[in-house]
């Protein structure tokens, strides 16, 4: 064969080659739901199955899902790394991030009458809701309360004491810190400080710890 016919071949080829190529991709994208596109690969398409919960061929007696690697933690979440013992360490490194503000106690507040009243009680004296068909909770104004760092409350928030459980999957990390502020106005509310008889400290706690203190006595006498 010449080299004339050779290229017209060659040519009429290629172009078969392209067309089919094409045919096909426009098949494969533009098919009616009535009728099955075409699959170039099948067996990747609809490849083998497992249960999680069935045995893993792989690992006899062992099933398909596998447990975490060891360390791993959800994406947005801190490990609490004190143990339960751990409450003098948690006093001693533990420190309040958040501000003192008004919004701060406000949250504190809503926190707190929503989860924490029931047992400790609108003013934090331990005449909670429960009481007396529940034994009745310390209360928060005792000395040794008043005296334990902000620390040592969420420690014990977080994991629990004496008959206390562990509040860590209800009350957020955040939430617990905006509560120990609250539970600090509660306590000033009932036996205030030397500084809170000066002016200026008059001044800021009617913007914040002295108004919500007073809520708190009000929720107190409408105590059901």
């Amino acid at each position: 064969m010449s080299e004339r016919p050779r290229r017209i071949c060659l040519r009429a080829l290629n172009g078969a080659v392209g067309f089919a190529a094409t045919w096909l991709l426009l098949s494969g994208c533009s098919h009616q739901k009535s009728q099955p596109a075409i699959e170039y690969a099948p067996n990747m398409a609809y490849g083998p199955r497992v249960a999680a919960q069935a045995e893993d061929p792989l690992r006899p007696g062992q099933p398909v899902m596998r447990n975490p690697v060891p360390g791993t933690v959800p994406v947005g979440y801190t490990p609490y790394r004190y143990a339960a013992a751990d409450s003098l360490l948690a006093q001693r490194e533990l420190v309040n991030p958040l501000p003192r503000t008004a919004a701060v106690l406000a949250r504190g507040r809503k926190v707190y009458m929503n989860t924490c009243v029931v047992c400790h009680g609108p003013e934090g004296d331990g005449q909670g809701y429960i009481v007396p068909l529940f034994p009745m909770p310390p209360s928060l104004h005792s000395a040794k309360v008043r005296e334990w760092p902000d620390g040592r409350i969420f420690h014990v928030i977080t994991r629990g004491q004496n008959l206390m459980p562990s509040y860590a999957t209800q009350i957020l990390p955040e939430d617990r810190w905006a509560v120990i502020h609250y539970v600090r106005a509660l306590e000033r509310s009932h036996l205030p400080v030397a500084a809170d008889t000066t002016r200026s400290a008059v001044r800021d706690s009617s913007t914040a710890g002295g108004v919500l203190s007073t809520q708190a006595r009000a929720a107190g006498k409408a105590k059901p």
